[in-house]
């Protein structure tokens, strides 16, 4: 059975961590501090309008010298966000995320966020993945 997107958000959960574009870039990082993650979608109302990481606020705050209780989200988030699909396998998200030097994917459907996974989600669904294969081997060798 190949893994999916749907898989990996029935285990971990569909919480979204999410900011307004028009709060402060302080507000968002104390967030991500509060829940122990490394990105936050950036949401008005039920649309997704950006996405804002750790990577963001130090390439775009820290070095170049910003405020970060002055500036707002809206001015360091990424507006093109790239998403993937509930029915998406666990390996096309691993390449497309490899591919698009991302490390969280919004998961988006229809209109509705479904959730978010991060590259962490994806690393151990492939290892776990690959330990059950090689345990099925391993059973089918030995005859257990």
């Amino acid at each position: 059975m190949v893994k999916t997107v749907r898989h990996l958000l029935q285990d971990k959960g569909t919480t979204v961590h999410a900011v307004g574009p028009e709060d402060s870039v302080f507000e968002a990082i104390s967030r991500m501090a509060e829940h122990g993650i490394g990105a936050l979608l950036v949401m008005e109302g039920e649309r997704l309008v950006g996405i804002v990481s750790e990577r963001d606020y130090a390439r775009q705050v820290i070095l170049k010298g910003r405020s970060s209780r002055e500036t707002k989200v809206r001015e360091i988030m990424t507006e093109k966000v790239v998403c993937v699909r509930p029915d998406r396998s666990v390996e096309d998200c691993m390449a497309l995320m490899t591919d698009k030097r991302v490390r969280h994917l919004p998961v988006i459907e229809g209109d509705q966020v479904q959730g978010v996974i991060s590259i962490g989600d994806v690393v151990r669904a492939v290892i776990a993945e690959r330990d059950f294969h090689i345990q099925q081997l391993e059973s089918y060798i030995t005859g257990h």
